[in-house]
């Protein structure tokens, strides 16, 4: 590490005044563990009935203010608004120089906070790699998680040491490859949600009367191997070659509205089985038949 990258996080020791725009399920979540970090949340915006009470709940501290006040009253400033809400706000804001202005955008890089940065502040794009449920949970499961960091010079080394003070992991992102970086995180979680849920309603139909308690330990041990071995860890039909059992998989699974998202999902794992060596040419050929799609009939 050189003199200029170790000496540059020293910063945010200072305790900062922080003002968060605003207090939803993420920037109450953030501002506590600023506050957990021993930072000061001096002041946070919060319109609707569910931000007010999580202000209250995590941010006790704070005076609730409009958002221009809670600029005012800032010295770093957290802006955890809906991606599209971002640009627009930072340009309607009175930012001042030397204000250090982050917000928690997975999708988003530092260039959407150009307006603070020409007006002198300090920007950086700070994202946690979680997902956010609104529960008082998600402050403890910040912990070791990693953050995407984008942003130029010293204020990517403050936002570096805003993270590893909240003790997490942080994660350089290039400002062009954060759209690729979040459709990562996105295809991995909220797919997987999708899968689950999709899974758990094919079992419910089927009279499975605690679908969750019967896929919970199938998918936590996918999950992990998947974490673990990559795919090494892959298992099943598909990984085996075994055209009939997909073939009835698909016959199953006609008119529930998951049958193209399965075979979909089957070709793609067949193509990873495939370049991985986990599944052989010659076993492959039938299988990829069964996945193909079929034709559309004629209409006369």
């Amino acid at each position: 590490m050189d003199q200029q990258r170790s000496s540059a996080p020293q910063r945010p020791a200072s305790r900062l005044a922080v003002g968060v725009v605003s207090a939803g399920r993420v920037g109450s979540i953030v501002g506590a563990a600023l506050t957990r970090a021993g930072h000061r949340v001096v002041a946070a915006s919060a319109v609707s009935d569910a931000s007010l009470a999580r202000a209250a709940r995590h941010l006790p501290g704070a005076e609730i203010l409009p958002a221009p006040d809670v600029v005012a009253a800032a010295e770093l400033l957290l802006i955890a608004v809906p991606d599209d809400a971002i640009a627009p706000l930072v340009a309607s804001l009175p930012i001042r120089p030397g204000q250090i202005v982050v917000h928690t955008s997975g999708a988003l890089g530092a260039d959407v906070l150009r307006p603070a940065r020409d007006a002198g502040a300090l920007t950086v794009a700070l994202a946690p790699a979680m997902t956010f449920t609104g529960r008082d949970e998600d402050l403890e499961r910040l912990a070791g998680i990693s953050w995407a960091i984008t942003g130029e010079a010293e204020a990517r080394f403050i936002g570096e040491a805003l993270v590893l003070e909240m003790g997490g992991d942080p994660e350089h992102v290039d400002e062009a490859d954060r759209a690729r970086y979040h459709a990562a995180l996105v295809y991995a979680a909220n797919h997987l949600m999708t899968l689950v849920n999709d899974a758990a309603e094919q079992l419910r139909a089927i009279g499975v009367a605690n679908p969750e308690r019967l896929l919970s330990p199938l998918v936590s041990a996918s999950l992990d191997n998947a974490l673990r071995h990559g795919d090494a860890g892959l298992t099943g039909p598909v990984s085996r070659g075994d055209a009939g059992t997909v073939a009835r998989h698909l016959e199953a699974l006609a008119g529930t509205g998951i049958e193209e998202v399965y075979r979909t999902m089957a070709r793609r794992t067949a193509e990873r089985a495939l370049a991985s060596g986990r599944l052989k040419s010659a076993d492959a050929e039938g299988l990829l038949e069964v996945l193909a799609h079929p034709e559309k009939e004629e209409t006369p």
